[in-house]
């Protein structure tokens, strides 16, 4: 008798252990459950098309026919409202109940909202869904101005977006530079000086204490903590993520800011899995565990999780991720963890190239490079050996990066 696999979500995630799923059982029944109403779209690139830079038609992944091909059957706009793991099922919000052996969970999460007054209004936006970049593209092209808030990896492409757009915005952040837990102030001046070159300002010690509005509803400036008040009539807001957890309540699943995950992407119930952001795994690299929201992290863990349901125990999840953006005419790339650590070192190469390192019990945990990009597979690779080299900064921050220029782990 052939199993049953039941996916809920369809981000890479989900869509990478379907595939996965039915490579390693041809006969096994596999359905996929999302409530967007558009199948597997490509989450990196949405932002090129609201940049105004790219059409509708490369975003798109995975079209319904793909599912039909691969006998994978795709629920559409279908809302899962409660699981029941004793009795192997689960319920959506058309009460239809769906029987399953094993569950795979990769709901991912919703824009965490801003809790300030009129956070809601018309004119505010948070970017996240492909229908959320429509929105965004349509309402930047009209827009002559706009204010930004959240410093982080999401932030920053609704600000390349106002660039782009020639939208002139304030981008308001609470410290005193962009992602300031993995960037030190002179790493960041880089993609400060390259923001105010499209228009775009950054605000520093600043956020947001409320908006305001006209009689319509819709927002017309942002007034922050210091009273100062800034103009806007378009608003991106990403301040994280609230992870989609609401259908397991009434579960025995472990939840801790997301669901918890063992390195086989195992949760504590039997024949539950989870993968993607939701997931706070085991790193077993870090030896600790870990969240990670990049796309190839998400990929690379449905495709673990579903090994491990078709054959559990199989393959551990163990992996360096990497999370790029290329908005300022210039790469940036950040690895692992890099807001983590208890050491770091860093090096300005020119106006365009930086680079910071961190540690943890002197081996690499994370790291960020900004204009050159080339020495981020030596330093994956010392990652996943978790070789101890916090004592040769001076080698690991050299323009060309040799790994044979370090004294061999044995001799430490």
């Amino acid at each position: 008798m052939s199993q049953s696999y039941v996916i809920i979500g369809d981000g890479i995630a989900g869509s990478s252990a379907a595939e996965t799923l039915r490579e390693g059982a041809p006969d096994a029944e596999i359905t996929v459950i999302t409530d967007e109403g558009e199948a597997l779209y490509n989450r990196i690139l949405i932002k090129e098309f609201a940049k105004g830079k790219l059409p509708e038609m490369p975003i798109s992944i995975h079209e319904p026919s793909w599912y039909a091909d691969r006998d994978i059957d795709l629920r559409l706009d279908t809302l899962v409202t409660s699981i029941d793991p004793d009795g192997h099922r689960l319920r959506t919000h058309e009460d239809e109940v769906i029987e399953y052996d094993k569950l795979l969970i990769a709901t991912g999460g919703t824009p965490t909202q801003l809790p300030v007054e009129n956070s809601d209004a018309d004119g505010i936006h948070h970017f996240w869904t492909f229908q959320d970049a429509r929105a965004i593209r349509e309402h930047a092209e009209q827009a002559d101005t706009g204010i930004i808030v959240g410093a982080g990896l999401l932030g920053i492409d609704l600000a390349a977006i106002c660039g782009e757009q020639d939208v002139e915005a304030h981008y308001l952040m609470r410290g005193d530079c962009w992602w300031r837990y993995a960037l030190s102030t002179e790493g960041a001046e880089i993609l400060h000086e390259a923001m105010r070159e499209r228009g775009v300002t950054p605000v520093f010690g600043s956020g947001v204490d409320h908006f305001e509005t006209d009689d319509e509803g819709t927002v017309t400036a942002a007034v922050d903590p210091n009273g100062d008040r800034y103009e806007g009539d378009f608003v991106g807001i990403a301040i994280g993520l609230t992870f989609n957890t609401e259908l397991l309540q009434g579960t025995d699943v472990e939840r801790d800011d997301g669901i918890l995950v063992d390195e086989y992407m195992r949760t504590n119930v039997d024949d539950i899995y989870a993968a993607g952001d939701i997931t706070r795994y085991h790193d077993t690299i870090l030896g600790e565990r870990a969240q990670n929201g990049s796309w190839d992290s998400a990929k690379s863990q449905g495709t673990v999780a579903a090994k491990n349901m078709l054959d559990p125990g199989s393959e551990p999840f163990r992996f360096v991720s990497s999370y790029s953006i290329t908005h300022f005419d210039f790469p940036f790339l950040s690895f692992g963890h890099p807001t983590i650590g208890d050491d770091e070192c860093e090096r300005k190469y020119s106006e365009t190239e930086w680079r910071r390192l961190a540690f943890k019990d002197g081996k690499i945990v994370g790291g960020v490079l900004i204009g050159d990009l080339s020495p981020q597979s030596a330093y994956k690779k010392l990652m996943r050996e978790e070789r101890v080299v916090a004592d040769q900064k001076d080698v690991l921050l050299e323009k060309s990066v040799d790994l044979d220029d370090l004294a061999p782990a044995q001799e430490q």
